[in-house]
């Protein structure tokens, strides 16, 4: 139990339902869908859409989603790849003609086609009992009303305000500026493209007046996408993987999401007696850093679209793992790994359900960098993402952009099963650091027996391609033993991650954490 006299956050218990989230009108949203007779989807859309006007640099209507979900009355847990394709004219050799040596982040370029609405959709129509009309009713009327700046989304907001180009700067700043805390942001053009979803489901979003208004402003910025590029986007079913950690079963969607990663991550920590360290001494964020980088190194060579993704095999395999754990030195830093595909200061939100009947749902959707590719739709005003940043042009690598292709990922939903049965859907956002962070969290709460609040409050380290980023919650004498041991330690600009999770207790209590990184809360009822 937390020091009460101490700053802090309670975990939330519930009997009924629950959703936690990043912003306390989104999670409010999904609580009152749950309410209303809706279901653990019909929440989870709700809130994710909301969701992109509550935090419109973190993700939007232009942007992708993963997600993990266990139906009511089963434990199998089902996956839905709503990530969308690059359009058909993107071709690496031009772009290495060019004088290109990776792909530009804020560019039509790097647009591409947005899956999430389609998988939204999709989710709806299979799993869901609201019609979408009711499920878009909370993001219509914020969308039209506006929803006032958090203190975190307005940080994020000035920092990105110089990125926002042409139409963007129009729809995202008001009189040429970030809104600031307690503005009201609202996105009118928005509400209308929802009441098209609302009234003709995906079709009105990929076809007729709100595609035009997509593929016309995009091909102004010099983009090759087109008309069939948006009606041919459906998401995809797939299977989940899955690999244990001594007491647990940790399961992540498939590539071309990363989650495979944070398995491998955490393959490699159990060859060390990671309980018998200090939670937040060197040695374990020395191990931590150093597994990281090696499985992030066979992240970066092998995910990438599901049809080019040839050796997830060979990255799950115990024996993969004990390999690379012998390459570990537990004194020193080794070089860094392969070159990340992507680059850095990646945005996402990630919300999760469980309602009356214990359907769990665990959604994560972005834009990718904050207000994605900084572009937005000359007439509707929808912000565009920059996945296709996250392809490399290394030709021959699975990775390599292509039309019709599916980039390689960062964004993951995760969830935990203990002996069968699913008692946890979490995720934690961060970009890159998404599958340092999963197996972060399950190892504070496997190795050193933290509730899923205190995993998330603990302090985080990361080594990536910022050097190795230690949180302020770390002492100083941690940073210099990492700094001794050959780490480029740095205090991060901005918090490593945010999470949130909901715990399925055995005897049917409900738990939920937020992660105080971020400005949302777990709700219940």
């Amino acid at each position: 139990m937390r020091d009460f006299q101490k700053p802090g956050r309670s975990a939330v218990y519930a009997a009924n339902g629950m959703c936690a989230t990043s912003h306390p009108l989104a999670a409010g949203a999904a609580i009152e869908v749950l309410k209303a007779g809706g279901n653990a989807v019909d929440a989870a859309i709700a809130g994710a859409v909301l969701l992109g006007f509550c935090e419109p640099q973190m993700t939007g209507l232009g942007g992708d989603c993963f997600v993990l979900f266990k139906p009511a009355g089963s434990e199998q847990i089902h996956a839905l790849n709503g990530s969308g394709r690059a359009p058909m004219g993107l071709d690496a050799a031009a772009l290495r003609a060019r004088g290109l040596t990776a792909m530009p982040l804020y560019a039509a370029e790097a647009v591409t086609v947005p899956g999430a609405v389609d998988a939204f959709c999709t989710l709806s129509a299979d799993w869901g009992r609201m019609s979408m009309a009711e499920t878009l009713a909370p993001a219509i009327r914020y969308a039209d009303e506006g929803v006032p700046v958090a203190p975190r989304v307005a940080k994020d907001w000035a920092e990105a305000e110089h990125l926002l180009q042409g139409r963007a700067r129009e729809t995202l700043l008001l009189n040429g500026k970030a809104l600031t805390l307690g503005q009201m942001f609202r996105a009118p053009g928005q509400a209308e493209v929802l009441r098209r979803i609302a009234a003709q489901g995906r079709a009105g979003f990929y076809e007729g007046e709100v595609a035009q208004d997509m593929v016309a402003s995009l091909n102004a910025l010099g983009g090759t996408h087109t008309l069939d590029d948006f009606a041919a986007t459906k998401c995809d079913y797939v299977k989940p993987v899955s690999g244990p950690y001594k007491t647990i079963d940790l399961h992540e969607h498939p590539p071309n999401g990363q989650g495979a990663t944070a398995i491998l991550l955490l393959n490699i920590l159990s060859h060390f007696d990671i309980a018998a360290m200090d939670p937040f001494g060197a040695d374990r964020a020395h191990i931590e850093a150093e597994a990281t980088k090696l499985a992030y190194d066979a992240r970066n060579r092998f995910i990438a679209d599901p049809d080019h993704t040839t050796r997830l095999d060979h990255m799950l395999r115990p024996e993969t793992a004990a390999q690379l754990a012998a390459l570990i030195d537990p004194k020193r830093a080794m070089a860094s790994a392969a070159p990340l595909t992507e680059s850095v200061h990646k945005d996402t939100i990630y919300i999760t359900v469980v309602d009356k009947d214990r359907m769990a749902v665990s959604l994560i959707y972005s834009v990718y960098h904050s207000f994605g590719a900084c572009l937005a739709s000359d007439k509707f005003g929808i912000n565009f993402q920059n996945r296709g940043a996250g392809f490399t042009l290394q030709a021959g690598h699975p990775n390599e952009a292509a039309g019709g292709k599916r980039p390689m990922h960062t964004i993951i939903p995760g969830m935990i099963a203990e002996q069968g049965r699913v008692t946890m859907p979490f995720g934690v956002m961060g970009g890159a650091y998404q599958p340092c962070g999963h197996a972060r969290f399950v190892s504070n709460m496997v190795d050193f027996g933290m509730d899923p609040q205190s995993a998330m409050d603990a302090p985080r380290c990361f080594s990536g391609a910022e050097g190795m980023e230690v949180e302020r919650g770390y002492s100083d004498a941690v940073r210099t033993d990492l700094a001794a041991r050959g780490h480029d330690v740095k205090i991060p600009v901005v918090p490593l991650g945010g999470s949130q999770a909901i715990k399925l207790h055995s005897d049917g209590r409900l738990e939920g954490a937020s992660d105080p990184r971020k400005d949302g809360c777990a709700l219940g009822y």
